[in-house]
């Protein structure tokens, strides 16, 4: 009497392959989609960074941040710093020189990126991060 041999695989092998693939994608999928937000929204970031350079500047400049909150005042294009294709708004708030930076729709629903400047006593300046990707998602500021 010859025996066979076994050949290919049994359908329980086959379900646990299937089933250890899915277990993979569960854990790497949302890691994944967090990491294509976390690039989206750097777009967001750098465009504030530097609208914030020029601000910076100015001030070291001018000695005043009232004389630096506008685009004309810091010596840049609004249209300039929402260059970028995730980037919905660049704003200063005049007075204040806040800078308020807003992501597209597509990247977490318009998250705002927030940098507040306050004048320290030695004529320095240092820039506080606020805004809703700072209280809904921290990771992505």
């Amino acid at each position: 009497m010859k025996q066979q041999s076994q050949q290919g695989f049994t359908l329980i092998e086959l379900m646990i392959v299937v089933a250890i693939i899915g277990i993979l994608a569960a854990v790497a999928l949302p890691q994944y989609q967090n990491y294509v937000a976390k690039a989206k929204f750097a777009e967001v970031v750098s465009a504030t960074n530097s609208v914030r350079t020029a601000v910076e500047v100015c001030f070291q400049v001018k000695g005043s941040l009232a004389v630096c909150d506008t685009y004309a005042e810091i010596d840049q294009t609004q249209a300039g710093a929402e260059a970028g294709e995730n980037v919905a708004s660049v704003a200063i708030t005049e007075t204040t020189a806040v800078i308020t930076a807003t992501s597209v729709a597509a990247v977490g629903g318009g998250r705002t990126y927030i940098l507040t400047p306050t004048v320290s006593g030695a004529g320095n300046l240092s820039w506080a991060v606020t805004g809703t990707c700072a209280s809904t998602a921290p990771a992505l500021c």
